[in-house]
């Protein structure tokens, strides 16, 4: 009954949220149904999911930044299937997907029960990415602009310029789907210098992307959305290429989960790991 031979590869979309919902709340990820919404949105065709019976029992999505790059993330298979193949499976389907659409770069953010299947499929790691976790109980004065609208085509712009592709769609449904405004930060002529997302996840608020010019300016807008969300559990991946020392999370009362693994098949390239990055939108999307 669970041989290989009975699972089907179909595209994912909407229809599948409360399956796909239970798939990643049984693995503890903190996605919620607004994440899933958004990839299934973002990448029409592009998520797929693996069906025993028509039950849902692996998933994986894509997320395309404009032609030349896209990002996988969601890779899930439930516990009780796997080791029969599904996963390679799920990533060649996306793969193919993606080679369909010309995209010539393809990256990842892998667990370390993730990576070895990535390797057997040619992705290399390029960097490191760490899973810091905690709730935050002091307050700090949250000092800079309060968000405008005229501050939107900067921010697109800016992240643009940090993470090597144009995300302006997942930017705009972040910020839409958030309770908390983004924080950003000016330079001495009043031109965007870094800005902080933060949304609500199924376990804890999400902090990122979080971009920056500097290190200082970077950490300025981490204690800012940590001023916001004090009592509330946070998770934030970060980005080790900074050039900081994860000790100032520490300092900060997190503490640190796990590690992740960012992955890349195709031409190198800075995107995701790139040192004006300090946190990630997320490991689904980079």
């Amino acid at each position: 009954m669970k041989n290989r031979e009975t699972i089907e590869i179909e595209p994912l979309d909407e229809r599948h949220l409360p399956a796909a919902l239970n798939l990643s709340e049984q693995s503890h990820w903190n996605q919620n149904g607004q994440d899933w919404r958004r990839l299934f949105r973002s990448s029409p065709g592009g998520c797929f999911g693996a069906f025993l019976e028509g039950r849902l029992v692996g998933t994986v999505t894509t997320s395309v930044y404009g032609t030349q790059l896209a990002w996988i993330g969601m890779m899930l298979v439930d516990p009780d299937y796997r080791r029969r193949g599904i996963g390679t499976r799920l990533m060649q389907a996306a793969l193919d997907q993606l080679q369909r659409l010309g995209i010539v770069a393809v990256k990842l953010e892998a667990t370390p029960a993730g990576k070895p299947l990535y390797e057997t499929l040619g992705f290399r790691a390029e960097g490191l990415v760490e899973r810091w976790e905690g709730t935050v109980q002091r307050r700090v004065e949250i000092k800079g602009p309060a968000w405008e609208e005229r501050f939107r085509p900067s921010l697109y712009g800016f992240d643009r310029l940090a993470f090597g592709a144009d995300r302006s769609f997942l930017l705009a449904s972040l910020i839409a789907d958030s309770p908390l405004a983004p924080l950003v930060a000016l330079d001495a002529k009043g031109r965007l210098d870094g800005f902080a997302l933060a949304r609500p996840g199924r376990q804890a608020f999400y902090i990122g992307p979080v971009a920056a010019r500097s290190p200082a300016t970077a950490l300025a807008l981490l204690d800012g959305m940590l001023g916001r969300l004090a009592g509330e559990k946070i998770y934030l991946d970060f980005n080790t290429t900074l050039g900081l020392d994860s000790e100032v999370l520490a300092d900060r009362g997190l503490v640190k989960q796990r590690d992740l693994t960012q992955m890349a098949l195709g031409p190198e390239s800075l995107a995701g790991i790139s040192p004006l990055l300090f946190g990630l939108a997320g490991p689904e999307s980079g």
